[in-house]
């Protein structure tokens, strides 16, 4: 087993609210919690200064300890102030640090050489080693997802597979020998899949023991083939775990006819990619799909959506997954230290994002017209006048479609 790949993993749990699971190992676990916020592009100014508000806002309606928050260069503006949009002291420092929350990226729109090379997220990603992307899908209140029944977790191995980018020692894993023929390396080992599997096990065993394999073994035999075998002997360990397995291409379809039916989907890099942006519209937007990124040491709260350039800076931004993957994050933090008021703070976050919501309260990319900054204040004030308990009503069945 590959260094990388042999850190314990303690614990993994799955929040009660947020969907969000912890992956934890031993940690600093002292002091004053202490997070990184990486703008981003786009919209990241906007949605990432809101998060930090209703995070404070949770922690405080809790009496927990608040947070010191360190902000860090990263994005287009780091190119311009630090000659890149991720310098080396914004790595250097994220490594002291508890967490952090990043903000989406534009890389695209980086000059070059920065717009050929790896975006600042992915590259956080490889040299954290955050290999598990959890990516909980919860219908919104008030008839906004497409399946209201949708309660499901998408676990995507975050370190190699089929996204070259992130599967070699150096450079972005695609070559071309010839102008006219192009190659990509797609990596997959039993270590990297191994740990990946022990998560969405976990995290199976918490919600409603059902974990789905996703993969496409029958026309890739030995890539997916390999994942496929390993997740299944993985799973073995887990008797009380059902496990089933789905081709990538089916899964897509019995994704739209009967989401409610799914608990745990565990697949590869870009497969795992691709079905956590089709589970986040069925839950209601992408806009609301919550994202962390984490290993046994360190944790990454990034939207699972992009930087939104088209709206930025006109205050219409939808800031909520943004605000649940800060209270995954938070969640994390609260199994690291053993801290039962950061649950609670993350439970209350995630209890008020939806209150809000299903209060009539929204952005325009919901029907709403509330601004970021008005939802945002929504929320605070939900935080402040909320109890503690509250329980989503329960989804309706869902009956496959014609």
């Amino acid at each position: 087993m590959d260094s990388a790949a042999s850190k314990v993993i303690t614990s993994v749990t799955i929040g009660p609210r947020s969907g969000g699971v912890r992956v934890s190992g031993t940690g600093n676990d002292a002091g004053e919690p202490r997070l990184g916020v990486l703008l981003g592009d786009g919209i990241g100014p906007e949605i990432l200064p809101a998060t930090v508000q209703i995070v404070d806002a949770a922690l405080a309606a809790v009496h927990a300890a608040p947070v010191a928050w360190v902000p860090l260069p990263m994005g287009a503006d780091a190119i311009r102030t630090h000659g890149s949009p991720l310098p080396a002291e914004t790595t250097d420092a994220l490594a002291d640090l508890d967490g952090w929350l990043t903000g989406p990226v534009d890389g695209v729109a980086y000059p070059e050489p920065f717009r050929s090379r790896l975006n600042p997220s992915g590259a956080l990603r490889k040299h954290f080693d955050l290999y598990a992307n959890v990516r909980p899908a919860r219908a919104l209140p008030g008839g906004r997802a497409l399946r209201p029944a949708t309660d499901l977790v998408v676990v995507r191995e975050n370190t190699e597979g089929f996204y070259a980018d992130r599967n070699t020692v150096a450079g972005t894993g695609e070559f071309m020998p010839t102008p006219d023929v192009a190659l990509a390396v797609g990596v997959f080992t039993r270590a990297r899949i191994e740990r990946i599997a022990v998560v969405a096990c976990e995290l199976a065993r918490q919600r409603r023991r059902h974990v789905t394999i996703v993969h496409k073994a029958n026309v890739l035999p030995l890539t997916m083939g390999l994942f496929r075998d390993v997740c299944r002997e993985v799973a073995s360990r887990y008797p009380d775990v059902e496990v089933d397995e789905l081709h990538m291409d089916a899964a897509t379809v019995h994704l739209l006819r009967r989401a409610g039916d799914f608990d745990v989907l565990v697949a590869e890099n870009m497969f795992g990619d691709i079905l956590s942006d089709l589970t986040g519209e069925l839950a209601g937007s992408l806009g609301t799909a919550p994202s962390l990124n984490s290993s046994a040491t360190h944790a990454m709260a990034q939207a699972a959506h992009g930087a939104a350039p088209d709206i930025a800076g006109r205050d219409v931004a939808n800031p909520i997954a943004m605000m649940l993957s800060a209270g995954m994050l938070v969640e994390w933090l609260a199994d690291r230290r053993d801290d039962d008021r950061l649950g609670a703070a993350a439970d209350r976050l995630a209890d008020a994002v939806y209150r809000v919501v299903g209060a009539g309260t929204c952005t325009p990319d919901l029907g709403g017209s509330a601004s970021t900054r008005e939802f945002t204040a929504a929320v605070v004030a939900e935080l402040a006048a909320a109890p503690a308990s509250w329980h989503p009503e329960p989804v309706p069945a869902e009956r496959p479609s014609a």
